[in-house]
């Protein structure tokens, strides 16, 4: 068994989001999520009988953001040592162990006994031999495509989707022509999407799309602005970040 201690060490932080409903440990100097996880928590739509899976968790954010919504069991996986480690603390600083379940492991090397209703990721965005590195291991491995591509996330998700579930992904906006055409290689379909906008008249920022085996239908949701001319955030954005029932 696994020892867990949620107490904050030294070279981390601890955070509030959802309004103090979800108490966030971090590292200083390590990966640290950002606006992207709580806009992906706000897509995915789950049922109270819903198995969900996670495809690299980090410090577990996501799940712990959806816990404000029903599922009956969630299982993250980390690579990262480290990461594991943390999410499990955080898991359990917000009394989720019952509900979360962080497992250390890859996910081409993970081999589940069923099929999940719900599969997620939010991966890493930078290409392969692209970008710049950073001189720490744990944001490298969170933010470049070295431990996998994906083709790969796609395909494994595919294999591990329930024909009836979806899957839920969030992308910067540039790789949104890539994502779009390899969801139909790997043998799913786009169910939904929507576009992320710092504010009009800007550039989209981030991509949301949800994908299925045996998706009949597609929409193509209304652009999500996140601050308005006032340079605060729009009511939608707001209810989001509060972690409100949203659309």
């Amino acid at each position: 068994m696994i020892e867990v201690n949620p107490a904050l060490r030294p070279d981390e932080t601890l955070d509030t989001f959802y309004k103090g409903k979800v108490l966030v440990l971090q590292r200083k100097n390590g990966f640290r999520f950002s606006v992207d996880a709580p806009l992906l928590a706000s897509f995915i739509q789950t049922r109270n009988e819903d198995e969900i899976l996670e495809i690299g968790t980090g410090c577990g954010i996501i799940p712990m953001l959806l816990s404000v919504k029903p599922f009956r069991h969630l299982v993250a996986l980390e690579v990262q040592q480290g990461l594991a480690d943390l999410a499990r603390r955080n898991i359990m600083l917000n009394h989720l162990d019952g509900r979360i379940t962080v497992l250390e492991k890859d996910f081409r090397q993970y081999t589940p006994w069923r099929q999940f209703d719900i599969i997620f990721s939010n991966p890493p965005y930078i290409p392969k031999d692209s970008g710049y590195p950073s001189q720490i291991e744990e944001k490298n491995i969170a933010k470049h495509e070295i431990l996998c591509s994906l083709q790969e996330l796609l395909t494994w998700t595919k294999d591990s989707l329930k024909s009836c579930g979806s899957a839920y992904f969030i992308l910067p906006e540039s790789r949104r022509e890539e994502f779009e055409e390899e969801v139909p290689k790997c043998s799913l379909k786009l169910k939904r999407s929507r576009l992320v906008f710092p504010r009009e008249g800007e550039p989209a920022n981030f991509y949301l799309a949800e994908c299925g085996v045996l998706a009949v239908s597609y929409e193509a949701m209304p652009p999500l602005f996140l601050y308005g001319c006032d340079g605060k955030y729009t009511e939608e954005a707001e209810t989001i970040f509060s972690g409100q029932p949203g659309r």
